[in-house]
């Protein structure tokens, strides 16, 4: 299992380096002049001049590419010329919301996705297994953005009862000290439950948005491949042991239905942290999508490839992650992982 570990940590240093060299590349595509860009079209020369010498765009692109990757293997990913930060520093301002409200999206999508699909695999042909499958179909075809104002004109103007946009109300937010910028949790470490409540109140709506897709697609999976544990032999076995229906199905079906899921979970958590750019923009959500989405339209260079790498490696170790816990559902998996 270590040996596998091992291999798979070297593969996505290997992934990086490819990532990095292909964001590289796509970001001097990208039409337009990044120094005009971040200065304006009002800018001198001269200064124009003095910014592309301290981006390096002066430089020939293989130079270029040599003192990003160098500084990458000193674990520096540049400054930003449109916010004057640290790149570095910018990912732990803005990751923590969007890690938030990944989470928030996540816990909603798995708990009723496979609760849907369960219901609708032991249901199966009845009435609760249209309707599962008839709302997983509707939660899939609904475009993000068009969820999310539906939800805003329902909930937070025609409904008044949750609120349309930022993390925290700002009067609740000036009492409390940001030490690790998830507001759930700094809300808690200063004891402060009214403004827990209130960042909590502030999540339900993106969350909901951004969890709908995932919620539909494990929900679908869910029912298929408990389906097809149900028709195995030791199930049949199980029921004439006389072991309680729910034993069965939870315990024993459900159980060894999870790996194909776990697939699902993983892939969609990835996608949810590098892909809520539109959630984040109708919520005026301050978070890594929004961050990035500024940063391209400004073409900010490096908070772009900084960003995106950064992405991509929490995705590869989500993944990793995600092949790791195969190892509980599945034991064969745990004895092939050694045999590697």
């Amino acid at each position: 299992m270590v040996t596998y570990i091992f291999q798979r940590l070297f593969s996505i240093l290997v992934s990086l380096f490819g990532v990095s060299l292909l964001v590289f590349f796509m970001v001097h595509l990208i039409p337009g002049d990044a120094a005009l860009a971040i200065l304006g079209e009002r800018a001198s020369e001269e200064s124009l001049a003095k910014l592309r010498q301290e981006m390096g765009l002066n430089l020939p692109l293989y130079q270029q590419y040599g003192k990003y990757l160098w500084d990458l293997i000193h674990f520096n990913l540049g400054r930003s010329f449109r916010t004057n930060q640290q790149v570095v520093d910018d990912l732990v301002r803005y990751f923590p919301a969007t890690v938030e409200l990944t989470l928030a999206s996540m816990i909603f999508a798995v708990f009723f996705g496979i609760s849907a699909g369960v219901l609708a695999a032991v249901n199966r042909g009845k009435f609760w297994d249209y309707t599962a499958m008839f709302g997983s179909l509707a939660g899939i075809s609904m475009p993000i953005f068009w969820l999310g104002l539906m939800l805003i004109l329902l909930f937070s103007y025609l409904l008044p009862v949750f609120p349309s946009s930022q993390r925290i109300d700002t009067v609740l937010d000036l009492q409390i000290q940001h030490r690790t910028n998830f507001y759930l949790i700094d809300t808690l470490i200063a004891g402060h439950f009214e403004a827990f409540g209130n960042a909590l109140w502030h999540l339900i709506l993106p969350a909901v948005t951004l969890g709908t897709i995932p919620l539909a697609i494990i929900a679908r999976m869910t029912r298929s491949s408990l389906l097809e544990i149900l028709n195995q032999q030791y199930i049949t076995t199980a029921h004439a042991k006389g072991l309680r229906y729910s034993v069965v199905i939870l315990k024993h079906a459900l159980k060894n239905s999870m790996i194909p899921v776990l697939t699902v979970i993983g892939l969609e958590f990835g996608y949810l942290l590098g892909g809520a750019i539109l959630t984040e923009h109708i919520f005026s959500w301050p978070g890594l999508g929004s961050w990035l989405y500024a940063a391209v339209s400004a073409r900010d260079i490096r908070p772009i490839q900084g960003g995106v790498l950064f992405v991509a490696g929490v995705f590869m170790v989500i993944n990793l992650v995600v092949d790791l816990l195969y190892a509980y559902f599945n034991p064969q998996i745990r004895i092939a992982n050694q045999v590697v």
